[in-house]
């Protein structure tokens, strides 16, 4: 082991920090600051000099499309004869809020993640902040190892031991319904509204709105309007169901 990992690991004033995620990750990150900055809520974020927030809601934008593009790619090549619409919901599976919640605690990221607990609801802490933590963690590994060391790391040591792709392809993950039985229990209007795309964009691309009593809480886009509806209804799932 290189002389500075040691030191990181035994001396440095972050060495438990890195014993954790060494014991979770399996090596020693090389810009601490990075990581930290991926378990930092945004309920404890400072504003800084040039007016960005040190949160970890920038890594975990650049996270998510990491994590996107390697389950795609893993998905790709397990089910080369199935078509688009098979191989987002799949991707949608995997990637969804719910799911990656509980891998985040499963591989104990809720030991790491700092937060103010008084601003932040137990509803909020269950709901959003480990799998926000947990697609953050992955843009700090991509920034600090380059994508194909963060690549091979999903797929070695949180795809393979955590996800069983072919299970999950046989668990039906119906968010519309859900979206909607938990719209009649609580006495709210629910719509799916179509809406126009943008100069440019192809006119088979299907951009659709989940409304509900008024508000978009879920915007899905796919070149098949089934397809679509399902992301919408996810994302608002997301931010109303825990």
């Amino acid at each position: 082991m290189p002389l500075f990992d040691l030191y990181k690991l035994y001396f440095s004033s972050n060495k438990e920090f890195v014993k954790k995620l060494k014991n979770i990750l399996g090596f020693v990150p090389g810009n601490v600051t990075l990581y930290k900055m991926a378990f930092r809520h945004r309920s404890v974020a400072k504003v800084l000099k040039n007016g960005s927030r040190s949160s970890n809601e920038r890594l975990e934008f650049l996270g998510d499309a990491i994590l996107g593009s390697v389950i795609a790619e893993l998905l790709f090549k397990a089910y080369p004869y199935k078509e688009e619409g098979f191989l987002t919901e799949m991707r949608s599976k995997i990637v969804n809020r719910a799911n990656l919640n509980q891998l985040a605690r499963k591989m104990g990221f809720d030991q790491l993640i700092i937060y103010d607990q008084k601003m932040v609801s137990l509803q909020a802490k269950h709901h959003s902040m480990l799998g926000d933590a947990f697609e953050a963690l992955i843009g700090a590994i991509y920034l600090d190892k380059g994508y194909n060391f963060t690549k091979s790391l999903l797929l070695k040591r949180i795809v393979k031991p955590y996800i069983d792709i072919h299970t999950l392809e046989m668990t039906e993950t119906n968010f519309k319904s859900k979206l909607i039985e938990w719209c009649q229990r609580h006495g709210k209007d629910i719509a799916f509204d179509m809406v126009e795309n943008g100069e440019g964009e192809s006119a088979k691309l299907f951009t659709i709105h989940a409304i509900i009593d008024n508000e978009i809480q879920g915007i899905g886009r796919d070149y098949n309007k089934k397809n679509a509806e399902k992301l919408a209804a996810e994302k608002a799932c997301e931010a109303l169901i825990v």
